[in-house]
C-alpha cells in the first residue's frame, strides 16, 4: 500500500513537494520511499472512489495511459544525455522541469570548452518501484526514480581536474584525469489517457558517488 502527500510550507502556500510513503509489511509500519521538488505548484485532480481515497493505477505496461514509468525514465536520461533530442523532448511538452534538465545538458557540456569534455549517461538503478494515482481526466501522476552519471574529462595529458569542497568526500584533494559523479534522482510526471505529450511536473537529485583516476604526478607524489 502506498500515500502520497502534498507537502506543504509555512504560510499555506501551495504544495512545493510530493512524497510517498510505503508500507513495508516485513517491519509493519509506513517509510517514506520518495520526496520530489515540484516546479509546477497546481497538482492534477486525483480521481477519488466513494470513500474518499485516490486510486493507485499500474504505472508500468498499462495500455491505457500514452506513457509508462520506463518510458519517462528513458526520456528524463535523454533529457542530461542529449538535451532531449533522442526522446525528451518527443514525450514530454516544455515544462520548467524538463527545460531544467536540457539546461543542465547544454550547460554542463560546454563548461571545460576546449579543456575538456563532459558526457551524461544512465546508470544502473536500484529504486525501479514508479508509484501512480489515477487522475480525473483518465490520466495518472507517476512518481519514479532513475540513475544517471556525469563524467568530465580532460583533453589531453598535462590538464588535470581538482576535486572541489563538495567533491573531497569521495576524491579527497588528489588531482584526477576525468571523475564519473553518480545522481540518483526522483521525478514527477502527469501523463494523459490518450496519445499526448507528458508534462514532467519536478525533479530532485542527489549526488551519490564520485570516482577517477588520479593524474600520473598524484601517484607519484604519494608512492
Amino acid at each position: 500500500m502506498v500515500h502520497r502527500r502534498a507537502l506543504r510550507p509555512e504560510g499555506g502556500k501551495a504544495p512545493s513537494r510530493l512524497a510517498v510513503f510505503a508500507e513495508q509489511p516485513e517491519h509493519k509500519r509506513w517509510e517514506m520511499v520518495s520526496v520530489v521538488d515540484l516546479d509546477d505548484k497546481a497538482l492534477p485532480d486525483i480521481a477519488l472512489d466513494q470513500h474518499g481515497y485516490a486510486t493507485a493505477v499500474v504505472a508500468n505496461g498499462n495500455k491505457q495511459l500514452a506513457a509508462d514509468a520506463d518510458l519517462l525514465r528513458t526520456a528524463v536520461i535523454d533529457n542530461f544525455a542529449t538535451g532531449g533530442v533522442n526522446t525528451g523532448t518527443k514525450v514530454f511538452t516544455p515544462t520548467t522541469a524538463s527545460k531544467q534538465q536540457i539546461k543542465v545538458h547544454d550547460k554542463t557540456t560546454k563548461k571545460y570548452g576546449k579543456l575538456g569534455t563532459t558526457v551524461f549517461a544512465g546508470a544502473a538503478n536500484r529504486y525501479q518501484d514508479p508509484y501512480a494515482l489515477k487522475t480525473t481526466d483518465g490520466g495518472a501522476l507517476i512518481l519514479f526514480a532513475h540513475t544517471h552519471t556525469q563524467t568530465d574529462a580532460v583533453a589531453h595529458s598535462g590538464l588535470q581536474i581538482n576535486p572541489g569542497k563538495d567533491d573531497r568526500a569521495w576524491l579527497h584533494d588528489i588531482p584526477r584525469t576525468s571523475v564519473t559523479y553518480t545522481f540518483v534522482c526522483s521525478d514527477a510526471a502527469t501523463v494523459p489517457a490518450k496519445a499526448a505529450s507528458s508534462r514532467l511536473i519536478g525533479y530532485t537529485c542527489a549526488r551519490t558517488d564520485a570516482s577517477g583516476p588520479p593524474v600520473a604526478s598524484a601517484l607519484t607524489t604519494r608512492s
